[in-house]
């Protein structure tokens, strides 16, 4: 299962990597990127990870993603310091196949979010 996470801290993104990477998932990292539909579509990612320090950030990769036919229904796990904020937008939007995890969370955390997303989406991480 690949995962795309994009992270604009590159501590965190090495640190959650390894974490996924012991969850069994294959994870490519990236700094806070505009051309993400292109990364996502050069990795071939399953799914996406987003922690950005400002929400608006994520918010703006999470719509340029959902606006592709290629990432309308990809699963998405948002990573936020502002999770009320967080929430309160994806519900705006009335956002599927998203999870939020608020901050401080545990690489386990953030694998069990993607696990129920892929079984949402019937894929199984080996």
């Amino acid at each position: 299962m690949k995962i795309l996470l994009i992270d604009d801290t590159p501590e965190i993104a090495e640190l959650l990597t390894f974490s996924l990477r012991d969850h069994g998932f294959d994870v490519a990292a990236s700094g806070f990127t505009g051309d993400i539909t292109d990364l996502i579509a050069d990795e071939r990612a399953d799914a996406l990870v987003l922690d950005c320090s400002v929400f608006e950030m994520s918010e703006s990769l999470f719509d340029s993603v959902r606006s592709t036919s290629a990432g309308a229904a990809l699963p998405i796990v948002i990573i936020s310091d502002t999770p009320e904020k967080a929430d309160a937008s994806l519900r705006a939007r009335e956002a599927e196949h998203v999870l939020l995890i608020p901050k401080p969370f545990s690489g386990s955390q953030v694998a069990r979010a993607l696990n129920e997303l892929l079984v949402e989406r019937q894929i199984p991480n080996p």
